[in-house]
Formats: structure tokens, sequence, C-alpha cells
């Protein structure tokens, strides 16, 4: 569960558990590191633990069991919590958290007050420079825009140079044009300054578009750590399936090293250890129609979402899947078409395990 190769671990979380005032957990058995320049994202549901597991991170929140260490000291055990401002953990919020009567210039030094004089200043233009933010210095937060604000905010939080920067659903308040900027910004700005960060989103787009690794959390557990590729291809759990990313299942057999099913057969993943009787994953981008009206499959549905079409298609066993055509191609809803399935991997799942 550990990234591998020779950079050095900055983030460590150890069989981590946070508890709720009243006993009972909010996180159990969270493990995962991250290393120099890695970007993680937190992912999943609210109420699932993300923010939990940030604010332990932060040392807002003590663990009741496990360790978290930052460069290769622990800094939260049943033992041992070191303070949050011994941490040199840097924090983006959603609302951004600017101080209104200062302006983008003193907010971005505000970190920086222990600092000498001469270098307090030069790393201050130094991250206006980074940011784009030079000529607001002298601008109050309410006189930005909502991209501004968050560029204002992510050069206090980096300005004093912490080991790890932590971001709380950073995008959620902007509209979608600008998130998309801001992602590209955020990521060269971390690539620029080899940061590593933590991100929480809900959003599995925003994961993969921003993550090197993404962590999905379900009811306090943690589901699976996996490159997003990984994540997307390879799902350990249909709840990871269904979550990052539109995901239909049906039913199949294993004969001879092969998963039989109304859609054709498969490779069976030799590392499956369940019943013959399994549902196979199959997500819209492996599925391609053709238009023929002896086909199995009847078009119920149509979502146009520019360069692709969704399309529903219900089967004639009743199974319904989903087909990601280029939206040039058009299949009226009622038409009979016939399915090909080329998925790069098989995912299975057990079918008894399923309905329970």
């Amino acid at each position: 569960m550990t990234p591998s190769d020779d950079k050095p671990i900055v983030l460590d979380l150890k069989d981590v558990a946070c508890s709720y005032e009243t006993g009972s957990l909010a996180l159990e058995g969270i493990s995962f590191s991250a290393r120099k320049g890695d970007i993680v994202s937190l992912l999943g549901p609210s109420g699932c633990g993300k923010t939990t597991t940030l604010r332990a991170i932060a040392g807002f929140e003590p663990v009741s069991s496990g360790e978290i260490s930052l460069n290769g000291s622990i800094v939260s055990a049943t033992d041992r919590h070191v303070p949050t401002e011994q941490r040199r953990v840097g924090m983006v919020f959603q609302d951004y958290a600017l101080f209104p009567h200062l302006t983008v210039r003193d907010n971005v030094g505000f970190g920086l007050a222990s600092a000498m004089a001469d270098n307090r200043h030069s790393r201050i233009d130094e991250m206006l420079s980074l940011t784009g933010l030079s000529e607001l210095a002298r601008r109050y937060p309410h006189a930005l825009s909502g991209g501004q604000q968050q560029r204002a905010a992510l050069a206090r939080a980096l300005a004093p140079q912490p080991v790890l920067l932590l971001l709380d659903e950073p995008f959620s308040n902007l509209d979608p044009d600008t998130t998309e900027r801001m992602r590209m910004e955020l990521l060269h700005l971390l690539e620029q300054t080899q940061t590593t960060a933590v991100l929480v989103t809900h959003d599995h787009e925003e994961a993969f578009a921003m993550a090197d690794y993404v962590a999905v959390l379900n009811n306090g557990k943690l589901e699976q750590f996996a490159t997003p590729e990984t994540m997307y291809h390879l799902p350990v759990s249909p709840f990871v399936a269904e979550f990052v990313g539109q995901a239909d299942f049906i039913p199949g057999t294993i004969r001879d090293s092969v998963v039989v099913t109304q859609l054709g057969t498969f490779p069976a993943p030799p590392d499956y250890r369940g019943g013959p009787e399994v549902v196979v994953m199959i997500r819209p981008d492996d599925v391609h129609i053709r238009e023929n009206r002896n086909g199995d499959g009847t078009v119920e549905s149509r979502q146009f979402r520019g360069s692709e079409t969704i399309y529903g298609i219900r089967l004639g066993s009743g199974d319904f899947v989903h087909s990601s055509e280029a939206s040039t191609r058009f299949f009226p809803l009622d038409s009979k078409v016939e399915l090909e399935v080329m998925a790069t991997h098989t995912v299975v799942f057990d079918r008894k395990a399923w309905k329970t």
C-alpha cells in the first residue's frame, strides 16, 4: 500500500483509528503513505472519514490507535501528539479562510512572522510571483475573484515551506471553468515547489485529474489505495467500482479459466479465489454498439456529453449496460443494437458475496 520508488516518504499512516466522543470509531485501520512530491487524494462520499483523516494528519484530531509520521518522525500516536503548529503542515480550506482585514501581501506573509525581514520579504515576493498575484498584492480579499482568493490561500499555505500541504475540497466554491484552470495551476505550483499534498474530494474526476494516488474511503475504512488507472480498471470492491465511474454488472460463470456471460467470454482473473458464480464489471468505454434489427439490445436512454454520448442498453435478459460512443455516432431510442465488449481487464466479484 506504499508507492514504490526512491523518493523519501513524507507522510506515513499506520493502522490509524479515530473515535467520536461517543466512543464509536470514525476511522479504523487507515494505512497509506505519500512520498516527496506525491499528490494523494482522499476520495469518498460525505461522512466516509475523508475530513477526519485530514484533521488527524494536521493534528486537529487525536488518534485512538495507530501512528502518523511526517518525514520519519511520529507526530500522532496513543502516547504522542505533536501540536498542529509544530508539524509544518500547510492547509487550504473550502472557504480559503483569508484574513479580511489584511492585504494579499500580508495574508501571504502571515506564517512568516518569525523570519528575518529580508528573508520574509523575499519569500513573500517569490510566492506572489509563483501564484500570479504580484499586481494584486495590495488588494484585500473582498476585492478578489474566487480563483484569486484561492491562489492567495495557496501562497499563504506554501510560504513557510511546509512538509505537507493539506487541501480540503479547495475547488468546491468555484465554477466549472475556473475549477479546471485552478486544478492545472495548482498542479504546476506543486510540481515547481516539489510539495507533497493530500487533497480531499468527493469528485472522482477531480481525484483522477489531480492525484498520483487515490485513497477511497467508505464508512471510516480504506477500501483501496492505488493509482487512478489501477483504481478505475481494477477496483477491489463493488463500492470502489461504482464510486470511481459508471459501472454495470452482469452475471457470469467461471468455466475452464474463462468467464462465460451473455455478452461473450472473458479470461478469468488469475488471482480470483471465489466461487464459480460471479458478477462481471463492465465500463461504458468497454462496450461498443452497432445497429442490428436482430440484436439482443434495445437503446433505452441517451445522454449527450459533448465529445461522447452515453447510451443505456436493455439486454434481452433484462440486464442493463451503458455504452460510451463518439458523439458523432447516433443511435435512436428504441433501436435494436448488437454489443461488443472489449475490456482491457476482467473484473469479477463472487455472486454469493454480492447478494449479501
